[in-house]
């Protein structure tokens, strides 16, 4: 049976109007989307489904936790998700360009998988940029072994005669040209 399948939403039998629908998305939601970069994750969901006669409109609401590797001391810790939004679903024959939030189904669709929908959500709530969340005094819980040794091999500031004097030629030429 296909993991995934939990996170179908079968919305032709309901009446129009609001529904409400809850999903948990752990450590197999992950291991099930063979493009997934993340592995580990506790996280709930909260789904309202609003369905009109030619719209469903999905209000999503993601809280919880994804382990993340920190960029500065490569130690895993959990980083908090907290993630709001919105998805339209319109109903057409014909294959649409439409915004990233309305997707576009079949009339004779009667239910709808979000499970893709849930991964890039809690994805792009994760910033380019990951490390440690600072403590009450502002430092970073970072592994101090790993900032200790960064620091130690930290460069102060390169000497300028140990500069390739073809990088001096290079910035005369980019002068010359902006003036």
């Amino acid at each position: 049976m296909d993991y995934l399948h939990k996170y179908r939403i079968a919305y032709q039998g309901l009446t129009d109007g609001l529904h409400e629908f809850d999903f948990e998305i752990n450590d197999p939601f992950f291991e099930n989307l063979e493009y997934s970069e993340i592995k580990k994750g506790n996280l709930q969901v909260h789904v309202v489904l609003n369905k009109k006669p030619q719209l469903l409109e999905f209000s999503i609401q993601i809280i919880g936790t994804v382990e993340t590797t920190c960029d500065r001391c490569l130690e895993n810790f959990n980083y908090p998700i907290d993630f709001t939004g919105k998805l339209f679903v319109k109903f057409s024959a014909s294959e649409e360009d439409l915004d990233d939030d309305v997707i576009c189904l079949s009339p004779e669709e009667n239910e709808i998988n979000i499970a893709h929908y849930l991964y890039e959500s809690i994805s792009l709530s994760i910033p380019l940029k990951r490390v440690h969340p600072l403590d009450k005094k502002g430092r970073p819980l970072c592994n101090p072994e790993m900032i200790k040794k960064l620091k130690e091999l930290e460069l102060n500031n390169p000497a300028e005669k140990d500069v390739d004097p073809r990088w001096d030629e290079l910035k005369k030429l980019m002068e010359n040209n902006n003036n």
